[in-house]
């Protein structure tokens, strides 16, 4: 009985022991596999906010997308959520690119935008190829590519634009200078003559071809033809290698001023028939007259009659009425506050940004200048007009004179420069044609000008 007795109890003791080892090895299993399960845990849960990260990251990029499209999705109705706008100008040389940069924190300030991106393009070819390929919301065209544009003709030709006006802008203007020893007083004498007429396919070259034509020449009936730049021409001129050269840009146009330091020069008008024929056939054509006397426009004796194209702001005709309508407003409220950085916009009548355009004016912007004519009406019956929201504006601002005539410069909108975020380094709007921008009548603006 004592023997059965102590064998029980060695076995119990035995059993104690294998239990008590196995407890150890067991927790310490029990500690690796919670610590594994808490790190696999941990990865699936740090995966999973990955994924959830990603997601809602590349939900935000749908939001910014839809956002950006919804700018040109209208439907003649507004509400829709504030758009991203992608600012198509020129060239840096040119006045569309700081044109862009002061019109982009213009625009920003409406609650209908989030944003304004402007970019630097080969300009108006390009900038109309942009926003039919949905790449542009605005930007700033000259009228007689825009016109051939909606009409599907010439680099058009077959493919129009769906495109319509916010306003019509500062004129590109004929200019067409002539030694004062060359004898040329009008634009017949520049039969058998040496002539600058711009570079190949620019829109120098193009108004050039076009105001010889309505004189009933061409380059067959002139003595030289030099497809030379602004810069260029003026240096054959000086040396006496040509007798007159066409320009085509805001005024002044600071190679010419500078022809004039050193060069005795005549300014040739394009007027009567030859200006009549030229605006009866290219109805974006308009009457321009250069005045005398004014410091900032040469300092002529007598003024001089000529021609000009007009720029113009588009968007796409599908853009929302409400932002085309607010954007009109602020373009027009930024030109009449005094505030106006850009010297080319000083240039033009706000009250003439929904006349004459060869582009259809977009609905929205439409309304907006249907205001202007009802206040205009009011004020004409006795009535206070509203003078327009300045509610943007700084107090400074909002108590500055009207907008005043004023030269184009070099230096226009130096100030307001945007950060050169380009989608086609083109140096100059004058450059020889490319694969976006073939014949552009806008690729005009070379040698700093004021152009577009």
């Amino acid at each position: 009985m004592m023997l059965r007795t102590g064998m029980l109890v060695a076995a119990l003791g035995l059993s104690g022991a294998m239990l008590a080892g196995c407890g150890d090895d067991g927790d310490d299993q029990a500690k690796s596999e919670t610590q594994e399960q808490s790190s696999s845990q941990q990865e699936s849960q740090s995966s999973s906010g990955s994924s959830d990260s990603q997601q809602t990251a590349s939900s935000g990029a749908a939001d910014s997308q839809s956002s950006d499209e919804s700018a040109s999705q209208g439907n003649g109705e507004g509400g829709g959520d504030p758009v991203n706008l992608i600012f198509g100008t020129g060239g840096t040389g040119g006045s569309y690119y700081p044109i862009g940069g002061a019109l982009k924190s213009v625009f920003e300030k409406s609650d209908l935008v989030d944003g304004v991106q402007v970019v630097s393009t080969g300009a108006s070819v390009q900038n109309i190829n942009n926003i039919n390929d949905g790449l542009n919301q605005v930007a700033i065209v000259m009228s007689d590519v825009a016109y051939d544009a909606v009409k599907g003709q010439n680099q058009f030709d077959g493919q129009p634009a769906d495109i319509e006006a916010i306003a019509g802008m500062y004129p590109n203007v004929v200019q067409v200078v002539a030694t004062g020893d060359s004898d040329i007083h009008s634009i017949a004498d520049l039969k058998g003559k040496r002539v600058g007429v711009g570079k190949v396919g620019s829109g120098v070259e193009q108004s050039a071809a076009k105001v010889l034509e309505s004189a009933g020449l061409s380059y067959d009936d002139l003595a030289q033809v030099s497809h030379t730049g602004y810069a260029d021409s003026v240096t054959e001129m000086s040396n006496g290698n040509l007798d007159a050269a066409f320009f085509t840009s805001g005024v002044p146009n600071s190679s010419i001023t500078g022809l004039m330091q050193s060069t005795d020069v005549t300014f040739v008008p394009v007027e009567g028939d030859v200006a009549s024929k030229l605006l009866e056939k290219y109805p974006y054509y308009e009457n321009y007259e250069i005045p005398a006397g004014a410091p900032e426009r040469y300092d002529l004796g007598d003024a001089v009659d000529t021609v000009a194209i007009r720029n113009i702001m588009i968007v796409p005709s599908s853009m929302r009425d409400d932002v085309a309508e607010d954007l009109a407003k602020r373009f027009h409220d930024y030109l009449e506050s005094g505030n106006v950085s850009v010297g080319a916009l000083k240039q033009f009548d706000p009250a003439t940004l929904d006349k004459d355009l060869v582009v259809p004016v977009h609905p929205g912007a439409e309304a907006y200048y249907e205001t202007l004519s009802s206040s205009e009406g009011a004020a004409a019956d006795g009535d206070v007009a509203n003078p327009g929201d300045d509610s943007d504006l700084s107090e400074d601002t909002a108590s500055m004179p009207a907008n005043e005539k004023a030269a184009t410069t070099d230096a226009d909108g130096a100030e307001a420069e945007p950060a050169k975020q380009t989608s086609a380094e083109t140096p100059e709007d004058n450059a020889q044609p490319t694969e976006n921008s073939e014949t552009s009548g806008g690729d005009n603006a070379q040698d700093k000008d004021p152009q577009s």
